[in-house]
Formats: structure tokens, C-alpha cells, sequence
């Protein structure tokens, strides 16, 4: 794991609602047996490279605690599933899971999007709307790609992580915002805080642990682990893998990762008649 992203710390419904009053504690972690989506994605992320098994290790003992987390990576290493393994192996993990893409909102619909808005908070705003603070209420909140969220908003945003409460655009009571911080990020954000192209204390509040996911390219021993679950994934899951297309796919450089091995596998699938994946099928310009 890169030292530039060191742990910093040691281990340590979504109805319309009107919230003044504390809210209750959180219930225990639940133990029950693991719904079929959750096997699959421990078995998508399940690996043989030392890297990547460390970085798993980690996200099992932070799932049993409260502290904010922030997954570091490359484009398409798999962060959104691992945010959901730390909810999904939390206390929380029967109450909302949101995902809020700091990349996909524009930045004046950032903060209603976010902190929600009253009616007639502005032009179009024909009825009150629940952000994603509100809607994860004693949930887990997943801030993908945290290092595009915009720095006139940063502020607010700590606001609301350390106060737990969230005020809407246009709005002056305070709702109840009880939720789990995830973030993820392909930007070096301490390199961003040098530059002050974010926030030092946001950057604290949010990445009190870190968690490095390492690229495809560092562990390509999971790829016929990888390839069996994503032709399993298209309905063809009985397809044997040859050693040639496997020599093939080991000499790319994946700069997608497993993002862009999921097209490829895609890709390769309809054009199969047989019951072997060879190396005519795989067109690796398609990731």
C-alpha cells in the first residue's frame, strides 16, 4: 500500500420525514446470512494478490466500526463495491445505502441535490425535495469521486458531517442527517489540499481511513478468477478460457482495470459459438 495514502487513524427509509428529536440508537450489527448480492460481490473483489487481500482485511475491521472512510484508486478498481461491503457488513446495513456522484451533479445542483430544498427555495422548485443527507438517515452516504465536489460547498459540507444535522436550500429548521461517510476518489487529495483545491479539514473529517485498492495491472493473477465471474455475470458461465486468450489478456495494460475487462468479457461473449473463449474473440480496444 502506497504511504502516501497511510491509514490515518488506528483501526478502530427513505420517506419524507420531519426530524427535531434525536434519533435512536443504531441496533447491533445484524447476523444474518449474507444475501445473494453480497456473495457475489465479496466474490468479485475476493483476491490472490497480497495488495489487494490487505486492502479487504481493512474494510472488514472498519465495517464494524463508525469512522468515515475513503477508498483511493484508479478509475474502474472497484471502489463503489467495496462502499457497499462496508455498508452492507455494518450496523447500518439495514437502512439506506445512497450514492451521491460528485462528478455527475453540475455545481449549482450540487447543493440542493445534496442538502435538499423547501418549496419556492427557488425557480422550478414547485415542492419540497429530500437530499441524499436526508435520504440516508442512519444509513451510509457514498461520496463518489469526492475530489470533484465543489470548494464553495466544502464548507457546508463539513458543516453537516460534524454537526449531523442538514438544513435545506431555502429552508431554516435543521433535519436529522445520522448517516455513515464513504468516499471515494482517483484524485491524490493530499496533493489537492497542498494546492487548496480542497479543504484540509474536510479532508480530515472524511478520510479518518484510508483504503488503497491497487490496479488490475498489479494483480493479474485474478484474472481467471475475474473473467469467470464476469461470464457468469452475461450467462456464460460455463465458457472455458484458453491459455492463449488468458496470455493475451495478461499482456494488456488495463487502464480501465476491471471496469474495462468488463466490457471486453462482454464484448467477447457475443461473439462466441462455441464453448471456449479464444484469443479471436477479445478485442481490447473496447475498454
Amino acid at each position: 500500500m502506497s504511504s502516501r495514502w497511510a491509514v490515518a487513524t488506528p483501526f478502530a427509509n427513505p420517506a419524507r420525514l420531519s426530524r427535531t428529536t434525536p434519533v435512536a440508537p443504531l441496533p447491533d450489527r445484524p447476523r444474518v446470512r449474507a444475501p445473494r448480492e453480497m456473495t457475489h460481490r465479496t466474490e468479485r473483489l475476493a483476491s490472490r494478490s497480497p495488495l489487494m487481500r490487505d486492502a479487504l482485511t481493512l474494510l472488514e475491521r472498519l465495517a464494524t466500526t463508525d469512522v468515515s472512510v475513503t477508498i483511493v484508486g484508479e478509475t474502474g478498481t472497484g471502489k463503489d463495491l467495496c462502499a457497499q461491503l462496508l455498508h452492507e457488513r455494518s450496523a447500518r446495513a439495514y437502512h439506506p445505502f445512497v450514492v451521491f456522484d460528485c462528478s455527475a451533479v453540475a455545481p449549482t445542483l450540487a447543493e440542493s441535490e445534496l442538502f435538499g430544498h423547501e418549496r419556492g427555495s427557488f425557480t422550478g422548485a414547485v415542492s419540497a425535495h429530500l437530499g441524499a443527507f436526508e435520504r440516508a438517515h442512519r444509513g451510509t452516504l457514498f461520496l463518489d469521486e469526492i475530489g470533484e465536489f465543489p470548494l464553495e460547498l466544502q464548507p457546508r459540507l463539513l458543516r453537516v458531517l460534524e454537526s449531523q444535522k442538514v438544513r435545506r436550500v431555502g429552508g431554516s429548521q435543521e433535519y436529522a442527517a445520522d448517516v455513515r461517510v464513504v468516499a471515494a476518489t482517483n484524485r491524490d487529495l493530499r496533493r489537492a489540499v497542498a494546492s487548496a483545491a480542497f479543504r484540509q479539514d474536510l479532508f480530515f473529517r472524511i478520510a479518518a481511513a484510508v483504503v488503497a485498492l491497487p490496479p488490475l495491472r498489479d494483480r493479474l493473477d485474478d484474472l481467471p478468477r475475474l473473467i469467470a465471474s464476469l461470464l457468469e455475470d452475461v450467462g456464460r458461465g460455463g465458457l472455458v478460457v484458453t491459455d492463449a486468450a488468458l496470455e493475451l489478456l495478461r499482456g494488456h495494460p488495463w487502464p480501465g482495470n476491471v471496469r474495462e475487462l468488463r466490457n471486453v468479457i462482454a464484448s467477447a461473449s457475443a461473439f462466441i459459438e462455441g464453448d471456449a473463449l479464444e484469443p479471436h474473440h477479445l478485442r481490447l480496444d473496447v475498454g
